[in-house]
């Protein structure tokens, strides 16, 4: 029965549509962030620099994805996602005619990567929001985010696998190339659609009433606003744990671009693993006590991994580790899309944003200038421990059962039409 419900979203054309072209460009994207990242640690040997280079791509939607959710929920989204497609795949024509030369400096490489980062500040949020508005039937829409949190991972399986390959045969632009060629795919997707006419909503208050509305929204919003300060402390202190991948590739598995791609894939399996799971779930199950263990065994995942120098069983580790991670991101974006009002949808989208993707690269930077001190498995084993004591500092919202007013029926619905598929 779950599998079935599963598919239901796939009877929307517009869905059909932007899962097989998101499924291509999000395999380019994983190539390309895997090569950009060997790139900069093979030609400077620093895991500072591995931080920078984080920060560099995703710090400028923390900077921006506010306004990137204003802007979703004032202009056509369609408009906005066909015009940061169109941007990305231009950066990444940029960032491979920059490294095919060969006479290239990493700051070029972080410049572009900035140019990325803006760019996704915009196209996130737009992206989020339109699946709601993509699925015909509004009861499919938490089928419909289970299958996007599959996709990710499923990319981040194949891509990084894929990247370590062309990376050893054929070099660096050639997967900046692929990624290009990939969000011709999305585009070609976004085309092919049928929406409604846009409808231009009358713009009551300025764009900065807009933001500081979203942001009291959230904070009236306990049920919301708990789980975004959630994620944003493991985005901070646990999930930049990928930025060390390159130096336990090099230096502790003595490796190459194969090996830090498999690690990176290794973690896509997990997080695959997590998804099957979630998605075996019985309807009536505590999605917030799946988040309280898993979020333990993402802890335990990574201070297991720290020190282990044998790579078979590191990699049985990462395993561990992504399939803890996985209730991170599905659990809490399932949880907020469905408890949003659709006015604020494109903002709150935004937060969650500005929670996931922004604060990794503060994240990465922070923990790339402490595994220059202590050690790339020290600074891993000290995230596994922070990991488990943020789960233990949210144990008591983690275990309460009951909510008030509409928080507590918006989170039983969740329970009810969702939870056997959120993936």
């Amino acid at each position: 029965m779950a599998k079935l419900q599963i598919l239901k979203p796939f009877q929307s054309r517009n869905y059909r549509l932007y899962f097989s072209g998101q499924s291509v460009s999000l395999i380019g994207t994983w190539m390309q962030r895997t090569a950009v990242y060997w790139l900069v640690y093979e030609k400077t040997g620093s895991s500072f620099m591995l931080g920078a280079a984080v920060f560099a791509a995703q710090f400028p939607s923390f900077l921006l994805s506010v306004l990137g959710g204003v802007v979703s929920d004032r202009y056509n989204r369609y408009r906005v996602l066909l015009l940061t497609q169109v941007a990305s795949l231009v950066q990444a024509l940029l960032l491979t005619g920059l490294v095919i030369t060969g006479q290239y400096a990493v700051w070029q490489i972080l410049t572009l990567s900035v140019v990325l980062g803006i760019i996704n500040a915009f196209d996130v949020p737009a992206r989020q929001a339109m699946v709601y508005d993509m699925v015909d039937h509004k009861d499919y829409v938490p089928n419909a985010i289970a299958l996007n949190s599959s996709m990710v991972h499923l990319a981040r399986l194949i891509g990084p696998a894929l990247s370590g390959i062309v990376l050893e045969k054929f070099g660096a632009p050639v997967c900046f190339l692929i990624n290009a060629f990939s969000f011709l795919a999305v585009i070609t997707s976004l085309l092919f659609m049928k929406l409604p006419p846009h409808k231009r909503s009358e713009r009551v208050n300025t764009a900065l009433a807009d933001m500081k509305n979203g942001f009291v929204y959230l904070r009236d919003t306990p049920a919301i606003g708990k789980v975004m300060i959630m994620l944003a402390l493991i985005s901070l202190l646990s999930l930049p744990y990928v930025t060390l991948l390159p130096v336990y590739a090099r230096e502790i598995f003595h490796g190459s671009a194969s090996t830090f791609g498999y690690l990176n894939s290794f973690v896509g399996l997990g997080a695959i693993g997590g998804a099957v799971f979630l998605a075996s779930l019985k309807a009536g199950t505590d999605l917030k006590k799946i988040l309280f263990v898993n979020t333990i065994l993402f802890g335990v995942g990574l201070f297991a991994f720290s020190h282990m120098t044998y790579l078979p069983v590191a990699l049985f580790f990462l395993v561990i580790a992504g399939f803890g991670m996985m209730s991170q991101t599905t659990i809490s974006n399932t949880l907020i899309q469905l408890a949003v009002t659709p006015a604020m949808r494109g903002r709150v989208i935004s937060y969650y944003a500005m929670a996931f993707f922004g604060m990794q690269p503060i994240g990465s930077l922070l923990l790339g200038a402490l595994s220059h001190y202590i050690g790339a498995a020290n600074a891993m084993l000290v995230q596994g421990v922070v990991t488990i004591l943020i789960a233990l500092l949210f144990m008591p919202f983690l275990r309460k059962r009951e909510l008030k007013s509409k928080d507590k029926m918006k989170i039983e619905q969740l329970k009810e039409r969702s939870v056997e598929t959120t993936g």
